[in-house]
């Protein structure tokens, strides 16, 4: 058991360390992000713009397949990271975010343009608009076609989550079938003996299958999403999603670590007046 303990510990050190390798990653991405826009504004050329889009969707495709073979050799620390704060845990959804709320996120994004497209008007500041702002409203000018479409992407991955929500939740109820729960009703102590550990292995190959799957939709919707996007209206799509999933770890976290950094400070200088 100390071996297998050992063994499962080894295992999610690794998935933490590749989750920490993907923030710095999407914090790269952000930097990146923001420099072809500018770029993009001054040289109305898309070709930057369409090969950092490409790279970023190839480098979740890489993630995710980095995930998978983790998740092969254990799979519960995705459903309830050790290094997400207790709100990211509340927000997951099968190990990630949920695919829909990449369209939820368009939909944010049309609406808080618009609504600075009508303050601009209204004080009648268009043409001293600051240059870093320029183009910032492309999100505000989806067409009727691309609204269409986005409609359609929608509804499609809600279905697909709901299947995959059904099929987690089946998992979960077969868990009262399982060995150990005829083993907990006939002892105090329920010893983890092969049977035990088959069946328990056997809940998470299929746990870690869900993920894969789950990891599968919310890339065919980024896919998709860009597809119909423009190159300008991508970057800025992908841009605002990983300021927000940047911003939602350290939010939670600043609290804590400012907390122990006052704590810290405070017994470094109670230990100077001793």
């Amino acid at each position: 058991m100390a071996s297998s303990s050992s063994s499962s510990y080894g295992i999610e050190h690794l998935q933490k360390e590749c989750y920490y390798e993907w923030m710095s990653l999407q914090a790269k991405h952000i930097v990146d992000l923001k420099e072809a826009l500018m770029s993009q504004r001054s040289n109305d050329d898309h070709y930057l713009l369409e090969h950092l889009v490409g790279k970023i969707i190839n480098d979740f495709q890489s993630y995710a397949k980095k995930r998978s073979e983790l998740a092969d050799r254990s799979c519960s620390s995705y459903f309830a990271p050790s290094w997400n704060s207790s709100l990211e845990n509340g927000l997951l959804w099968m190990g990630g975010c949920r695919p829909s709320s990449f369209i939820r996120l368009i939909y944010a994004l049309c609406g808080s343009h618009v609504e600075t497209h009508l303050s601009q008007y209204i004080l009648e500041m268009d043409e001293k608009v600051d240059d870093a702002h320029v183009g910032d409203s492309s999100m505000s000018d989806l067409t009727g076609t691309q609204l269409e479409k986005i409609n359609e992407i929608h509804i499609e991955v809600i279905e697909k989550e709901d299947k995959i929500t059904k099929k987690c939740a089946n998992l979960q109820e077969d868990v009262a079938d399982m060995p150990v729960a005829i083993t907990a009703f006939s002892r105090d102590w329920v010893e983890a003996d092969v049977a035990v550990e088959d069946a328990l292995d056997k809940h998470e190959e299929n746990m870690a299958g869900i993920m894969v799957e789950a990891d599968k939709v919310r890339l065919e919707t980024l896919r998709s999403i860009v597809d119909v996007l423009t190159p300008v209206q991508a970057a800025e799509f992908l841009l605002s999603g990983k300021r927000l999933q940047v911003s939602l770890h350290e939010w939670r976290r600043a609290p804590a670590d400012a907390a122990a950094a006052r704590g810290g400070a405070g017994k470094s200088k109670r230990s100077a007046t001793c």
